[in-house]
């Protein structure tokens, strides 16, 4: 006699169930389409963050550090007037020359640069204008002025501010009382260099010092200190040429 199979009455093809999770994962694909579909997918930030993960911003090779957060940047323009935009935007061009031309001629060790949306701030790392307690510049001071200068002449529209500032280790001699003393000097020294050598128009620049009252890192170290004793010089922006910073 013969024998039947006893799973004769068998389905062929896939389970039922494979069909039911099949209009499942559809169903969510569809649904996180129109998701994407309905929002806004603003380029320019998409395209900051990439470069950031790509390096192309933030801390530079040579051991210059720029402040380039485009993302930071652009919230802060929100809000503002076309003209104030346009400013920003003319300070992030700056900033960015001003970069690559010192990266260029070897200078990214000496002075780092960032910016906001108000201006471009150079800061010169302790010791390459002046020895400790001096405000007379540098043999090698010049070279690195020089250059910078080169730059800040072709920014014709913009106002210099040249600020010096000190950490708080006491300073008393016959010629400079105090840290504000020494601040003040060293920063009206780079003032008129560039005047008096390099042909600034004096009504673009000015020099401040700040002694040791605006710190950026804590005096209790040696390296707080050594971050501390800089001279800056900012850039400002055209629209904001007139206000203090």
């Amino acid at each position: 006699m013969r024998r039947t199979r006893g799973n004769a009455d068998e389905k062929k093809g896939a389970p039922e169930w494979m069909t039911t999770y099949g209009d499942m994962v559809t169903l969510l694909l569809c649904f996180f389409v129109l998701l994407f579909s309905f929002s806004s997918v603003d380029a320019q930030k998409f395209k900051a963050i990439m470069n950031s993960f790509k390096g192309s911003s933030g801390v530079l090779n040579g051991g210059q550090t720029v402040n380039f957060n485009q993302l930071e940047l652009e919230g802060k323009m929100e809000g503002l007037t076309d003209e104030e935009v346009e400013a920003s935007k003319e300070l992030q061009g700056i900033a960015v020359d001003l970069n690559e031309y010192l990266k260029g001629r070897g200078f990214d060790e000496q002075v780092s640069i960032e910016y906001n949306e108000r201006y471009v701030k150079l800061n010169f790392l302790d010791g390459v204008l002046f020895d400790p307690g001096k405000a007379t510049l540098k043999d090698d001071a010049v070279q690195v002025l020089d250059a910078v200068g080169v730059k800040l002449l072709e920014y014709d529209k913009n106002r210099i501010k040249v600020e010096g500032h000190t950490d708080t280790v006491p300073m008393k001699s016959a010629q400079y009382p105090n840290n504000w003393y020494l601040s003040a000097a060293r920063a009206i020294t780079v003032a008129e260099y560039y005047i008096n050598e390099k042909g600034f128009d004096p009504k673009r620049l000015s020099a401040e010092g700040f002694g040791e009252y605006s710190p950026i890192a804590e005096n209790s170290t040696a390296e707080g200190r050594m971050k501390n004793r800089r001279i800056e010089i900012k850039i400002l922006s055209s629209i904001h040429s007139g206000e203090s910073f």
